[in-house]
């Protein structure tokens, strides 16, 4: 008899004793831990379960992975420049469809443009979210309404892709993980704008604020301007990613310690490349110099980018999941639970009337 990867080792009864007693005991095979090849030592107390790792790794390098971003900023602080900076490639809504000249909406317009990228064998859906038209206006009262209506509406749509009875196996993620919101660079203090679309919108998404064009400030006038708002978030009680109340544990609270220090970070963006010092590399040719968008020492766009590619991206899904979209979930499904209980109190009520 034999079980795949091993072999089994039948037991033998008192009949069997015409069995030499020289004989060589029978060695159980440690199942190999590849298909291909048989382990050369044999580790009897090894198990195996270190083998999921690889298992998730696979599975996961087979599915893929999906990030929706959106940007928010009012037009000309370089919201599309930025994000092709940080995936290296033309990814924004204007880089795709746009046109010479484009007219300011005269309403706020929500337009998504996706893409699928692929580095070393992984491959990851991107979704970026424009909004032009925020800020733009003359009045932007309540400018931030149509913003909140489409997140809100990302996550209905999840919510009744999973209370259908028969679900897909894989249900579609378009919920927005994390909202980049571009400062202008006035180097005095938050606009009212700026407060009040955080403040709201803090509460359904993570928000990442960043000061937009940060080479148009000297470094004096780039560290006040983040400590004011710093201290600006801190008195509204807006709370941008990472959350402190997310924080896992003491080694979690410790990074996203420094990261919170940093906020909001100062970015330069741009997508052209020169020669400086026999390197190529991202920046911003001035007659003074060539600002470069990775260098720590000339902005901060390095920072920015670890942060949602290399160090938490993960980390910014998983809080999308686990509690914006979960409190949104739990106030959708009271609101059914509520609807419904008055409706049978209403009908037991006109029944007694009758």
């Amino acid at each position: 008899m034999k079980v795949k990867g091993s072999e089994a080792i039948p037991s033998y009864s008192s009949s069997s004793s015409s069995i030499s007693s020289m004989a060589e005991p029978v060695v159980p095979e440690v199942p190999p831990t590849s298909w291909s090849e048989k382990p050369s030592v044999v580790d009897f107390s090894y198990v195996g379960i270190d083998a999921i790792l690889e298992q998730m790794r696979r599975k996961a390098m087979k599915q893929g992975f999906e990030l929706n971003i959106m940007v928010v900023g009012q037009s000309g602080l370089g919201k599309s420049t930025l994000m092709n900076t940080l995936f290296k490639s033309k990814v924004s809504r204007k880089s795709v469809m746009g046109t010479a000249e484009e007219r300011i909406p005269k309403t706020i317009e929500i337009k998504s443009v996706s893409h699928d990228i692929e580095e070393k064998g992984v491959r990851m859906k991107l979704t970026v979210i424009d909004t032009p038209g925020f800020g733009d206006q003359i009045n932007n009262e309540n400018c931030w309404q149509p913003i909140m209506k489409f997140i809100n509406d990302q996550y209905e749509q999840y919510l009744q892709e999973e209370i259908n009875i028969n679900r897909k196996k894989r249900i579609p993620d378009s919920r927005v993980h994390c909202c980049i919101y571009f400062i202008p660079p006035t180097g005095h203090s938050l606009r009212p704008l700026d407060v009040e679309f955080m403040r709201r919108l803090s509460k359904v998404v993570n928000i990442v604020p960043v000061i937009a064009k940060a080479d148009t400030l000297t470094l004096e006038e780039r560290d006040f301007f983040k400590k004011k708002i710093r201290e600006e978030l801190r008195a509204n009680g807006i709370d941008v990613y990472p959350q402190k109340e997310f924080d896992e544990d003491a080694e979690d609270r410790m990074i996203n310690e420094k990261i919170r220090e940093m906020i909001p970070f100062a970015v330069v963006g741009s997508d052209l490349e020169y020669q400086v010092n026999g390197r190529r590399l991202l920046g911003r040719k001035t007659k003074w110099g060539t600002i470069e968008v990775e260098n720590i020492a000339h902005c901060e766009f390095a920072y920015l980018r670890d942060l949602l590619i290399r160090t938490h991206m993960q980390n910014i899904k998983d809080i999308t999941s686990s509690i914006h979209y979960e409190m949104y979930r739990v106030r959708r499904l009271n609101e059914n639970n509520t609807q419904q209980t008055n409706g049978v109190a209403d009908h037991h009520l006109t029944s007694h009337e009758m």
